[in-house]
């Protein structure tokens, strides 16, 4: 099982927090570090949010190792060509280490804010279909011509190509219908479903397994991961406290076995405890997880995760 560690950078990290989030995961053999692309917090008032694809090329040019990507750049937000090319420059900056995650966009509020059209799912999905193949073909054709209904291209080779050839991995997201499991089969080279149990898992699993059927691709090329939150300790002390200090950034009234009960996808427990919980989702087909930090600042949880975690799920360690 691959193992990312995803942060929520739409909730006041800043950019000290992110080097030492980045360098600490790095020195602990984490194999991927991946932010959220967002502009407007969502778990609480006035926190703040340095660019997603601005932040990645930063943290490219202070480690060696890590893999970085964004989970996921939503196709409201950037002209795909201008994507295309940010995600190719984090790739050379990091010397091949960039996966760029796309969604069709989902917070409305952020949009409404930062004065960004917000359509229909529909249109917002159609935008997706055509910024996921005009992304694709800038990385790799030349002298293409893209005539759609929401972009038109004419004699495009993007310069300089990737370094990861013949591109930086693709993850696309969503709940795995019809038309997203389709776009994935054609163009992705991973698919990742948010907040789901390893029953949805499955089933999701199951609809990926048809659409590439339909395409006429191996299933097995075709990985999925599941991304949620994780609390996670030494012993239970360690993970009640953090436990509560979760609850307190989440604002939550309840107590703790009332918000667990009601988020039977979060990876809560001890490291060995953990481990069997993403032994379920290793079960239902996910081959990667990434594991929302939500308490960005506790560094040690992250060296946990890379000291302990890691070996029971057999996800090894970087270098």
């Amino acid at each position: 099982m691959r193992i990312a560690l995803m942060i929520e950078g739409q909730e006041g990290v800043t950019w000290d927090e992110w080097l030492a989030i980045a360098h600490t995961a790095e020195a602990h053999g984490i194999e991927s570090l991946f932010r959220s692309d967002h502009y407007a917090a969502i778990l609480g008032e006035g926190r703040g949010s340095l660019d997603a694809w601005a932040t990645l090329a930063g943290l490219a040019a202070t480690t060696a190792r890590i893999r970085l990507g964004t989970m996921v750049s939503p196709a409201t937000f950037r002209h795909p060509s201008v994507l295309a090319r940010m995600a190719t420059t984090v790739d050379h900056i990091s010397g091949g280490r960039a996966e760029l995650g796309m969604g069709a966009g989902w917070y409305e509020l952020e949009h409404r804010r930062q004065g960004f059209p917000f359509p229909s799912v529909q249109h917002r999905f159609d935008l997706f279909a055509e910024q996921v193949a005009i992304v694709v073909r800038s990385w790799t054709e030349t002298g293409f011509g893209f005539a759609g209904e929401h972009y038109t291209l004419t004699d495009q080779t993007a310069l300089p190509r990737p370094v990861q050839l013949p591109h930086p991995p693709l993850v696309l997201g969503g709940s795995a219908r019809p038309r997203s499991a389709a776009l994935a089969a054609r163009f992705a080279q991973e698919y990742n479903t948010p907040g789901a149990t390893p029953a949805q898992c499955a089933e999701r699993r199951a609809g990926l397994d048809r659409a590439c059927t339909d395409a006429g691709r191996d299933p097995d090329s075709l990985p999925l991961s599941v991304m949620t939150a994780c609390v996670i300790g030494d012993d239970r002390a360690e993970v009640d406290r953090r436990l509560e200090a979760l609850l307190r950034i989440l604002g939550e009234t309840r107590d703790a076995d009332a918000v667990i009960a009601s988020k039977p996808q979060w990876l809560v427990g001890t490291t060995a405890e953990v481990a069997e919980q993403i032994e379920a989702y290793r079960e239902a087909g996910v081959q990667r997880v990434f594991l929302q930090h939500l308490d960005h600042r506790d560094l040690d949880a992250i060296a946990l995760i890379g000291d302990r975690l890691l070996p029971l799920v057999g996800g090894g360690r970087t270098a």
